[in-house]
C-alpha cells in the first residue's frame, strides 16, 4: 500500500517535474533533451548480455570510472549501460565513452513510475543492476524483481541525517532496502545504519572514490600553472555551494593578504557567470580560467569556471578547504584532493563523507575548521608554515593509498551475484 500511495502521487506530481525541467533548463537546455528516456523510451538498441550501472550524476560517475574499466575487463562478453540522471552526468559518461569504446552504452533512468522502469527493464534487459550510493527507488527495484533482474546497491553510504529521514518512510524504504540482491557499503558505519532501517545481504567494501586516480594530463597541466604561477600561495575552494562563495570571499578581503591567490571553484557549472559577477561586486581583481589566461600579479581571485579539472586545480593548490561543509550541504567529496596530494580544511558540516573526513583528521591530512573566517586565517597560517603543510600533503598521498581496493571487492561481488542468477 505504501507504494501504491507513492507512485499516486508521483504520477500526479508530473505536471511539477516538468516545470523543474523547464526551470533548470533556462540555464542548462540539457535538459529538455532525450525527455522520452525519463519514462522509458529509448531508440537504441541493447545488446543480448548487458549489465547496468546507475550513477546520478557527476561524481557518482566520477568515482565509477575504475569500476567501469574492472567490468569491462573482468566480462569481456558483456556490454555496460551507465545511466544518469542529469546532463551533468551524461556528459561526463560520454567522456568514458569516448575513452573505453561502444561496449560502454548511456543513456537516462526513467523515473521512479511502475510503467516507466517496466519499459527500461524489458528494453535493455541487464542480467544485473548496481545503483550507486544513496539510490533508493522503490518502484525499481521492485519492478526489477518482478523481472528476475537482480540488483544491488555498491559504494553505499547513509548518513545518520538521512537514516533519520529513511526512517520516517520505512513503510516504502524498507520493502526495497530487504528487495536487494547485496549492498557494498563504504564504512562499518554506514553498514550499521542501512541494516537499521531494514537492509540485508551487507557487507563492507570501501569507497570506490579512492580507486581514483587522477588523469595524469590533468595533473601535468596543474603542475605546469605551478610553475608559471611561481612561488605564489594558492589557496583553492573547491566545488563550493549556493551562500559559500560570498562567506568565503568576504573572509578572504578581511584577511587583507593580496601575496595569496584564492582560487575558486563553484561544484555547478551553471553557477558560474553568477559566482563571477559576485567577486567583481566585491571589487577583487578577477582572472576567469574559461578566459584562457592565467593570473598575474594584480589577481585576487582565480574563478575555476571549467568542467574535468578538478585534479589540476587540487594539483596547483597548496590547501583546499572543502566545498559544502560551510553550510549544511553534507561536504563534497575530499578524497579526490588526497588523491592529488593537497591537505584540506574541512567546516563542521561533512556528514556526507563523515568518515573519510575524520580518517584524513585522524593521518593529519586534513584540518577542522569553524566558519569562513577560522578556514581563512588557518590557511593563511599553514601558507606561512611550509614545513607544516609539508607534512600534510604527505599524509594525504597516505591516506589515499591505505584505502583502495574497493573495486576489487565490488567486482567480487558482481560475480557472486551473476552466479547466483545462472544457479537460479
Amino acid at each position: 500500500m505504501a507504494r501504491i500511495f507513492y507512485s499516486t502521487l508521483f504520477y500526479l506530481a508530473q505536471p511539477l517535474v516538468w516545470l523543474r525541467l523547464l526551470w533548470r533548463a533556462r540555464k542548462q537546455p540539457e535538459y529538455l533533451q532525450h525527455l522520452g528516456e525519463r519514462y522509458g523510451f529509448y531508440a537504441q538498441s541493447a545488446p543480448e548480455r548487458l549489465l547496468w550501472l546507475h550513477a546520478v550524476s557527476v561524481g557518482e560517475t566520477r568515482a565509477a570510472e575504475p569500476l567501469i574499466k574492472a567490468l569491462l575487463d573482468a566480462f569481456p562478453d558483456h556490454s555496460l549501460l551507465l545511466t544518469h540522471m542529469t546532463p551533468t552526468g551524461r556528459a561526463t559518461g560520454g567522456e568514458l565513452i569516448a575513452k573505453y569504446g561502444p561496449r560502454l552504452m548511456q543513456a537516462y533512468l526513467p523515473y521512479d513510475l511502475p510503467d516507466a522502469c517496466g519499459r527500461f527493464l524489458r528494453h535493455f534487459r541487464p542480467r544485473l543492476g548496481l545503483l550507486m550510493e544513496t539510490e533508493i527507488w522503490p518502484n525499481l527495484i521492485a519492478t526489477a524483481r518482478t523481472h528476475g533482474t537482480p540488483v544491488a546497491l555498491i559504494n553505499a553510504r547513509l548518513s545518520a541525517r538521512s537514516q533519520r529521514g529513511y526512517q520516517r518512510f520505512a513503510a516504502l524504504i524498507r520493502p526495497a532496502l530487504a528487495q536487494l540482491s547485496g549492498i557494498a557499503a563504504q564504512t562499518t558505519a554506514d553498514a550499521e545504519r542501512l541494516t537499521a532501517i531494514g537492509a540485508r545481504h551487507v557487507r563492507v567494501s570501501g569507497n570506490l572514490k579512492f580507486d581514483v586516480r587522477p588523469a595524469p594530463d590533468k595533473l601535468e597541466l596543474g603542475h605546469g600553472w605551478r610553475q608559471a604561477l611561481g612561488d605564489r600561495p594558492v589557496w583553492l575552494a573547491a566545488s563550493t555551494r549556493e551562500g559559500e562563495e560570498e562567506l568565503i570571499l568576504d573572509a578572504f578581503a578581511r584577511l587583507n593578504r593580496p601575496d595569496i591567490l584564492l582560487l575558486l571553484v563553484p561544484r555547478h557549472p551553471q553557477r558560474f557567470n553568477e559566482v563571477a559577477a559576485l567577486v567583481e561586486a566585491k571589487k577583487l581583481p578577477l582572472c576567469r580560467r574559461s578566459a584562457g589566461a592565467l593570473p598575474d600579479a594584480t589577481t585576487r581571485v582565480w574563478l575555476g569556471d571549467s568542467m574535468g579539472e578538478m585534479p589540476a586545480y587540487f594539483s596547483v593548490a597548496d590547501i583546499a578547504l572543502i566545498g559544502g561543509t560551510l553550510l549544511p550541504f553534507g561536504g563534497q567529496n575530499l578524497i579526490e584532493a588526497a588523491a592529488c596530494g593537497c591537505p584540506v580544511l574541512a567546516g563542521p558540516h561533512t556528514f556526507n563523507f563523515a568518515q573519510a573526513t575524520e580518517d584524513s583528521i585522524a593521518i593529519g591530512a586534513a584540518k577542522r575548521i569553524a566558519d569562513a573566517d577560522d578556514a581563512a586565517r588557518e590557511a593563511a597560517r599553514l601558507l606561512d608554515q611550509r614545513t607544516e603543510l609539508a607534512a600534510m600533503r604527505d599524509a594525504a598521498a597516505a591516506f589515499s593509498r591505505a584505502h583502495r581496493g574497493a573495486t576489487d571487492k565490488t567486482v567480487a561481488l558482481v560475480r557472486e551475484l551473476l552466479a547466483a542468477r545462472t544457479a537460479d
